[in-house]
């Protein structure tokens, strides 16, 4: 009966290691799109999905092969990796939750505020080094090529993504006529120059973190359902351990814990004097 266990927690532990195959996927999702080059929640999630994939490899051999320390190896790393996906799906929904595009009147598109977002996004965001970073990714994908073009009619009637939105146009409260108004100071950042545009502003940083919310929302559904057939196959990984214990030391019914199955030394020598004093009377 335990062969027959131990056969179907392999089958379970290979179903694991091509089940993390979906969460690397996700990593490398979020890095798909060239308008986007957000990196901060992507590594993380290939880290995990990375960790995920060798240790089901070790749960497989361990469970298939009876090797009782790769299984217990496996089942250590996969209770740590169980509680950091978890504390990441929750981060993610933490730190996603503020965020989202306001109405403009008279215009499809949305525009986007920095401090509508939430500290940890803003701060991460308005690292020069990593913005210069991101700058030269959006630069590099001609996001703007076709919005730079528009005619006002196309302002009216097409929509914008949330990085077009932010980084391609100043924002629609901008007068750049005859007024001594106070503006925004994203108004004084737009420059018409292809390589300048709004890429300064803080719309377009918040157009960035607008792609950021919207992917790992979708990404932390994902990680819900991964973590329902983690904890799973988790739970019959330890009847698995046990199996495979049972398999080691050849007892069906568990570890053999009589320590005194072979005779003491002097055994031979008193049951021979025993025979000899039968024999002899």
């Amino acid at each position: 009966m335990y062969r027959f266990s131990n056969t179907v927690i392999g089958f379970l532990n290979l179903f694991t290691l091509l089940a993390s195959i979906p969460i690397i996927g996700a990593g490398l999702w979020m890095a798909r799109s060239s308008t986007t080059c957000e990196k901060f929640l992507q590594t993380p999630l290939l880290f995990i999905g990375f960790i995920i994939l060798i240790v089901s490899l070790a749960g497989f051999i361990g469970a298939c092969f009876h090797v009782a320390w790769a299984l217990w190896l496996y089942l250590f790393v996969m209770l740590l990796l169980i509680g950091a996906l978890m504390g990441l799906t929750v981060f993610g929904f933490v730190v996603t939750s503020q965020g989202g595009g306001m109405d403009v009147p008279g215009k499809v598109y949305k525009e986007y505020h920095l401090q509508n977002y939430s500290p940890w996004l803003r701060k991460r965001i308005k690292d020069p080094q990593y913005w210069v970073t991101i700058r030269a990714c959006i630069l590099g994908s001609k996001t703007c090529a076709n919005v730079i073009s528009w005619t006002p009619y196309d302002y009216l009637t097409k929509d914008l993504t949330p990085i077009q939105s932010g980084c391609c146009k100043p924002p629609t409260a901008c007068n750049y006529g005859l007024t001594t108004m106070t503006q925004e100071a994203d108004c004084y950042q737009w420059n018409n120059d292809p390589n300048l545009l709004c890429y300064e502003c803080d719309s377009c940083k918040a157009g960035v973190l607008e792609d950021v919310r919207r992917d790992w929302q979708k990404i932390s559904v994902l990680n819900i359902v991964m973590l329902v057939l983690l904890i799973g196959i988790y739970s019959i990984g330890c009847c698995a351990f046990q199996n495979t214990k049972r398999a080691v030391s050849d007892y069906p019914h568990g570890e053999n814990r009589m320590y005194k199955v072979r005779p003491r030394w002097d055994f031979y020598w008193w049951r021979w004097w025993h025979d000899r004093r039968h024999q002899l009377y």
